[in-house]
């Protein structure tokens, strides 16, 4: 199931959006920094008219390491001095990467985060062109190269990270001071819905997309539940025969493996051996494909595993799972993501009743087999029951998007009693990269008003009709575009 971190940081960093050209009109933009900028009657010119960047770098704590051009928009990538520890800042600091997309103070912002890397490329979330806004978008920390050194990796929690994104909301809020909305994608949902629970006060709105739940980690039939269901018998039975045929296949393919292997320098400390990789890779290909594929791509699948030639076998496991993701350069970028997931997030484990004990030698692997020995792990069964909790019975201007096909989706966020003007929609036929545009017209004009609404830039059109409601910025096919490079299958 590790294949989504190939496909992840893409998507994570998505930030693309499957959207439709022919919005509204976006606002132009001012590309000083303030659109109600003034000069005092000595002649100095006050902040709010100061050119952004100077406005930008004047906050403590901020440096720049470049600007970019992009037409109608000033791009930055900067870093920011955290606190190691929030609840002991004296204890070292670090450098927590970030990039601004600024648009104009007077438009809303929107806060993303992948939970993985930050990209240094332009790009925009759905609520960034939905609410025509800023976006201001945050590496998580302990990512490189926003980690400390030496990393003290028991403040790489959820509550440390949610309080780096607070702390540099404060900072941007007097520069942006209208609506903020937090979003993010995948391991990026679940850490804007951290975000939100433990800094409610924050945001304006929450938009979190295939945004993984599981509360209870050692309770994963959810997972074996949606394998017995998704898609077609024909494609589960096509999948399946492939995976189990890979396994049966084993001693010719790690030959493959092998040579591969010693090609590109790969090595296995961290998984321990060829043969642990190599069946990671494989147990991982269902899961793979239906968190990034669609049914009607069944038909690149073979038809006739057992008398498929073994590079067909290797090249559908490869295309689909990767080889390369077990070994430890493949591991080693994801480090922070696999010890978060033995020490709080959780892990699922499913089961494979496809194919013989005698093929599966290991099983779904945890986290701890994909983290250094050298760093230490204890999972913490409170952390996700009490944000589910919170959620289920606090959450406020938030709402949740699944895709329908996404393994993912199986153990989601739901809402009960308390709540308030949030909702949790799913995207029919869709994968991991489910998004608002893609729900049924009735739920797309519902989302859509609702985070033009809490932005603060809902028209009164929208206001008096819901089914009115459309991205205010046209579509741009470099900002909007989906990623097309797969990450590793985590969230």
């Amino acid at each position: 199931m590790r294949k989504t971190l190939r496909w992840l940081l893409s998507l994570a960093v998505l930030i693309g959006t499957v959207s439709t050209a022919g919005a509204a009109t976006a606002a132009q933009p001012d590309t000083t920094g303030s659109s109600t900028g003034a000069v005092t009657g000595s002649g100095l010119v006050t902040d709010e008219a100061a050119d952004i960047k100077d406005r930008l770098l004047a906050i403590p704590g901020m440096s720049l390491i470049e600007e970019k051009p992009y037409t109608g928009y000033r791009y930055f990538v900067l870093n920011y001095t955290q606190p190691v520890d929030h609840r002991h800042p004296s204890k070292g600091t670090f450098q927590q990467r970030l990039t601004v997309l600024h648009k104009d103070v007077s438009r809303p912002t929107v806060f993303y985060t992948s939970g993985y890397g930050v990209s240094t490329s332009p790009g925009r979330s759905e609520p960034t062109r939905t609410v025509d806004g800023n976006q201001v978008s945050l590496e998580y920390r302990y990512f490189t190269p926003s980690r400390p050194a030496p990393a003290d990796w028991t403040k790489l929690d959820i509550w440390q990270a949610a309080s780096d994104q607070h702390r540099i909301f404060k900072a941007l809020k007097p520069v942006y001071d209208k609506k903020w909305l937090s979003t993010g994608s995948s391991k990026g949902g679940m850490t804007a819905t951290y975000f939100e629970r433990f800094y409610p006060r924050d945001m304006d709105g929450v938009v979190a997309y295939v945004a993984p739940n599981d509360v209870v980690n050692k309770e994963d039939s959810a997972y074996d539940r949606f394998f017995a269901k998704v898609g077609t018998e024909e494609c589960r039975t096509r999948l399946n025969a492939v995976q189990r045929e890979a396994l049966v296949r084993r001693t010719s393919l790690e030959k493959k493996y092998k040579e591969l292997a010693a090609a590109e320098g790969y090595t296995f400390t961290t998984v321990g051996s060829l043969d642990r990789a190599y069946e990671a890779v494989v147990l991982d290909y269902v899961w793979a494909f239906w968190q990034y594929s669609l049914l009607a791509d069944c038909d690149s699948i073979p038809a006739d595993a057992k008398n498929a030639t073994d590079d067909e076998i290797w090249t559908s496991i490869d295309t689909i799972s990767g080889f390369s993701f077990y070994t430890d350069q493949g591991l080693s970028p994801y480090t922070p993501y696999y010890y978060q997931a033995g020490t709080q997030l959780g892990a699922p484990t499913i089961t494979f009743p496809h194919i013989e004990k005698k093929y599966v030698r290991y099983g779904y692997q945890p986290p701890r087999n994909f983290v250094p020995r050298d760093i230490s792990m204890k999972f913490q069964p409170g952390a996700m029951r009490d944000v589910d909790s919170w959620v289920k019975h606090n959450a406020n201007h938030m709402l949740f998007v699944y895709g329908q096909n996404d393994p993912w989706g199986a153990e989601q966020f739901r809402l009960g009693k308390g709540v308030r003007d949030s909702y949790v929609f799913t995207a029919p036929g869709l994968n991991h990269g489910a998004n608002v545009a893609a729900l049924v017209p009735e739920q797309k004009a519902l989302a859509t008003a609702r985070i033009l609404e809490w932005a603060g830039v809902a028209p009164a059109a929208v206001q008096a009709d819901p089914e009115k409601a459309k991205p205010l910025a046209t579509y741009d096919s470099k900002l909007d575009k989906r990623m097309t490079e797969r990450q590793q299958l985590r969230p």
